[in-house]
């Protein structure tokens, strides 16, 4: 027999009065705020990786602007939804979408510190999508010599974007994981994740990030 949550029948019905497509997921498909770690090989790989990461001090960041890393949440992967949305649906729960692609609502599990946000369209602000690797360190630690065509793609990378509470996410910045670090729980993840970015666009990390990497990666 197929039972259906009454709230989300509720929900379902409200919007579907609005002549809008909405599709409704119900999975957890998110990032856990909480101890979820990853398995074994990527930890491996991941200290393998790291200790072949150049160790480099951070350039002035003459001349950056986010301008010079391409058209914000470009669909660059051609699925007809823009990266920003994808990462809300990707990483959030409970998930409503507007004509199969616009998140209108869903909920969070901020990696970062470990609080449950709820997401509303209307107050878009407050769950925002990070850059694990910042664009403006990037840019000083050597993207300033990229291609625009390479910016953007490492801005609009599904594997360098994360979505977070807007809090934590304005208190990083374009910090590295040398001076900003997410709750414990979750910096074994965070590493694994920061490493693999750093490797595959080719980029140095700086002698402190490379500490809190190291760090990082003993919690796992």
């Amino acid at each position: 027999m197929n039972f259906r949550r009454p709230g989300l029948i509720m929900a379902a019905a409200a919007v579907a009065a609005s002549g809008c497509s909405v599709h409704i997921d119900t999975g957890d498909q998110g990032p856990s705020a909480g101890g979820v770690k990853p398995d074994a090989a990527a930890v491996t790989a991941a200290r393998r990786d790291l200790r072949t990461l150049a160790v480099a001090p951070e350039g002035a960041g003459r001349g950056y602007a986010r301008e010079k890393f391409g058209q914000r949440w470009r669909d660059i992967d051609r699925n007809g939804c823009d990266q920003r949305n994808d990462v809300l649906a990707r990483d959030l729960q409970q998930v409503r979408r507007r004509d199969g692609c616009v998140v209108v609502s869903g909920t969070l599990q901020d990696p970062y510190t470990g609080k449950t946000i709820s997401f509303r369209k209307s107050d878009a602000a407050e769950v925002q999508i990070d850059h694990i690797y910042p664009l403006a360190l990037a840019w000083r630690m050597g993207a300033y010599r990229w291609s625009a065509q390479r910016r953007e793609q490492f801005a609009n990378d599904h594997d360098n974007l994360l979505a977070v509470w807007g809090v934590p996410n304005g208190q990083k910045g374009d910090s590295g994981p040398g001076e900003w670090q997410p709750q414990k729980a979750y910096q074994c993840v965070y590493g694994v994740k920061y490493i693999a970015v750093a490797r595959k666009y080719g980029l140095p990390v700086t002698r402190a990030d490379r500490d809190a990497l190291e760090d990082f990666l003993n919690r796992c």
